[in-house]
């Protein structure tokens, strides 16, 4: 466990980074005894941060819910972050590239909610009763720290949070078969990834009662009206200068972002 002058040094260095878009120190380089619980403190300690300077927290997102990805971090749960409100962004959004050190994309569904949740106990169905609109999504994710990144890295990043891009046909969680909701994932009109939501947790809908239930102990409640990305079922895209990312998921419609 690292000390609270070794915590708030990683919280120094993760903000210029958010800053200058300059990748910085891992935490886990600066201080290899680090652990999960240090790296979330630092998570949230950011977090505060962005409060104190004018954003708004509207949400949570939800990443490492495919096995794939969780054997490739070493780990046996999902991770979570936090959305801000200066993340959000519209169907077709052109992004300034130098707004990110090195952004990928992935295709993802969020949940917004009219109820709260909070764990323990909560499961499949009331996620389903809990949620207003399930809206397809692309996620901006980006490292603000050097590779090779750990676990302890990611989690400490926020997620690697950077943007969400809403769009395509908002529906009611009873109106699909939310797990056979697909996309297919464009870059420049060149297909790069393919997947299903089921590939999130068997359900994305238990991306959702996870995080509440993890929360739950700690005596936080998922609100009404909050954002919540439920994790992608496909690998990352990359994202370079010019490229337009575009997320097709059939029925629902689809979502595009463009970097200039």
């Amino acid at each position: 466990m690292l000390s609270e002058s070794q915590r708030a040094k990683a919280v120094e260095s993760l903000l210029e980074s958010h800053r200058t878009k300059v990748q910085g120190v891992r935490p886990s380089e600066m201080f290899p005894d680090i652990e999960i619980a240090d790296s979330y403190a630092i998570s949230s300690a950011v977090a505060e941060a962005k409060v104190t300077q004018g954003q708004k927290i509207i949400g949570h997102k939800i990443g490492l819910t495919s096995k794939a990805m969780q054997a490739s971090s070493k780990i046996n749960e999902p991770d979570y972050g936090y959305l801000f409100d200066d993340l959000v962004l519209s169907d077709g959004a052109k992004v300034p590239f130098e707004s990110f050190c090195v952004p990928r994309v992935e295709p993802e569904l969020t949940f917004i909610l009219k109820e709260p949740l909070k764990g323990p106990g909560v499961g499949l169905i009331d996620v389903m009763r809990a949620t207003e609109w399930v809206v397809p999504s692309i996620e901006i994710i980006d490292a603000r720290v050097t590779e090779p990144r750990k676990i302890f890295d990611t989690v400490a990043d926020n997620g690697a949070a950077a943007g969400i891009v809403l769009g395509g046909r908002p529906v009611r969680p009873e109106d699909v078969d939310l797990r056979w909701v697909g996309a297919i994932f464009y870059r420049n009109s060149e297909i790069e990834e393919t997947g299903l939501a089921a590939g999130v947790l068997g359900h994305p809908a238990m991306a959702i009662a996870w995080l509440a239930n993890k929360l739950g102990p700690f005596g936080t409640q998922l609100e009404p009206g909050h954002l919540m990305l439920s994790g992608s079922f496909t690998r990352p895209v990359w994202a370079n200068k010019g490229d337009t990312l575009h997320a097709d998921f059939g029925p629902l419609g689809g979502v595009a972002v463009q970097f200039v």
